[in-house]
């Protein structure tokens, strides 16, 4: 990578201007030691959702596909499979136009353009910190600090006319209490039937989930075997034993625990992190991931029962590392991204073993990264209170397009990607969970 090109995609992507700041909120979390602290107090004006510079584009072919998000003077195509090499990733002859749109178009042009909207915001009394939408895309669950839990309706997008005033989303289901501390994380089954959830009060917390109802049903399990904040969880499909595995990991002893979803009980753990675990993921089959406050991303195999490999900071250099605050593999197991707490992203060639880059899309933790749909552009969330799309198409070893495509006026704690639509939810410390989109032209 080019030193000057490099320092032009840094200074681009923390050149926004800062929000200025009214209403007075608190940031709650952990320290080093799992214990609960209360950061300062911060300012914000909660009605300041700063979008995108606008999408330059001649057509929006289709409202929210981003296969389609293609100059109309380009082969309506979509972007094609993943090549066997990094280098040439788009596939096809050189010259040829095979590929989605690169996000360097994505620029400034007087608001003729689409661009991402805040379409719905939900608004809590305190720090939103975790969403995630259904695997059917209907419905979206969203957990945050006062310990609530909620599922609201994802509507429809082709219905939208007038997206100049974000509306409150339609709550189908909300639970007060639903934990007795905050909610940090949850995750749904890849089959839809499962929400699990996880809080500073040491607990997991799995329930059943009707999707023709739309709601919650039977007992749900309580898992107590960790003894610090559980910060993340993550499903694993047993497709041999037909079976759900649930994932949780977090502060205290630093262990990764396997429980079994039918039976409810823990029946592994997993232990070779020696900070906390802040990031777990799994992309299909036995296999996940797991980043840690000590700046080590640990895989680990289900069929052996532990772990397979680890990417540590350079030999000689620990002081280059920084803790890994949240990870995600592409769906094909060959790409791994990983969010650190300085402001920077890193790519991993999980096959070939090897670094491909680093990058800096943010100027503070990087506290989520997700893939689209395709793994064709890379979503993620930054304390710095941005949301940014980086492309991932051509070679992964050259400088990477990004551009800002949401705002929020304090930190933003996670951002996903509805599985259909060229959508995304992004949750933060200003108190709301936002639903972005395009709206149709």
């Amino acid at each position: 990578m080019k030193k000057g090109s490099h320092m032009d995609l840094i200074s681009r992507s923390r050149s926004l201007e800062d929000v200025r700041t009214e209403v007075v909120t608190e940031w709650e979390d952990d320290d080093e030691n799992g214990n609960r602290i209360v950061a300062p107090a911060t300012k914000f004006n909660r009605s300041s959702h700063k979008t995108n510079a606008p999408f330059q584009k001649q057509n929006l072919l289709t409202r929210h596909s981003m296969e389609n998000l293609i100059d109309d003077k380009s082969p309506q195509v979509l972007p094609p499979k993943r090549s066997s090499g990094f280098q040439n990733r788009n596939g096809g002859h050189q010259g040829t136009q095979m590929t989605a749109p690169s996000v360097e178009n994505l620029v400034e042009d007087n608001g003729s353009r689409p661009t991402f909207k805040p379409v719905t915001v939900l608004e809590d009394l305190q720090a939103v910190r975790c969403a995630d939408f259904h695997p059917n895309g209907k419905v979206y669950a969203v957990g945050s600090n006062t310990k609530t839990l909620r599922i609201c309706t994802y509507p429809k997008i082709e219905d939208l006319k007038d997206v100049s005033t974000p509306t409150a989303p339609t709550v189908l289901l909300k639970r007060t209490k639903h934990h007795k501390g905050s909610i940090y994380t949850l995750a749904w089954s890849p089959a839809g039937d499962l929400l699990a959830t996880g809080s500073n009060d040491k607990t997991v917390k799995l329930m059943r989930f009707n999707s023709h109802t739309c709601n919650l049903e039977g007992q749900e399990v309580e898992l107590s075997m960790h003894d610090g904040t559980v910060r993340d969880v993550c499903f694993i499909e047993d497709t041999t034993n037909k079976a759900s595995l649930l994932v949780s990991g977090g502060a205290g002893d630093c262990k990764i625990y396997v429980t079994d979803c039918a039976t409810g009980k823990p029946f592994q753990s997993l232990g070779g992190h020696s900070g906390h675990v802040l990031s777990l993921y799994n992309w299909g089959g036995a296999m996940f991931v797991s980043g840690s406050q000590d700046k080590t991303v640990r895989f680990w195999d289900l069929r052996t029962g532990g772990c397979v490999n680890v990417i540590s900071p350079p030999a000689g250099h620990p002081g280059k590392g920084s803790a890994v605050a949240s990870l995600a593999v592409d769906p094909s197991g060959r790409l791994l991204v990983c969010g650190h707490d300085d402001g920077s992203c890193a790519l991993h060639d999980v096959r070939g073993s090897r670094a491909l880059q680093r990058f800096t899309p943010h100027s503070s933790d990087v506290r989520s990264v997700r893939f689209s749909p395709g793994a064709y552009y890379l979503l993620t969330a930054g304390y710095d209170g941005r949301v940014v799309l980086t492309d991932l198409q051509g070679d992964l070893t050259c400088p990477l397009p990004s551009v800002p495509v949401a705002r929020h006026p304090d930190k933003v704690i996670s951002a996903r990607w509805h599985p259909d639509d060229f959508s995304f939810l992004s949750t933060s410390a200003d108190r709301t969970a936002v639903l972005w989109t395009i709206p149709p032209v």
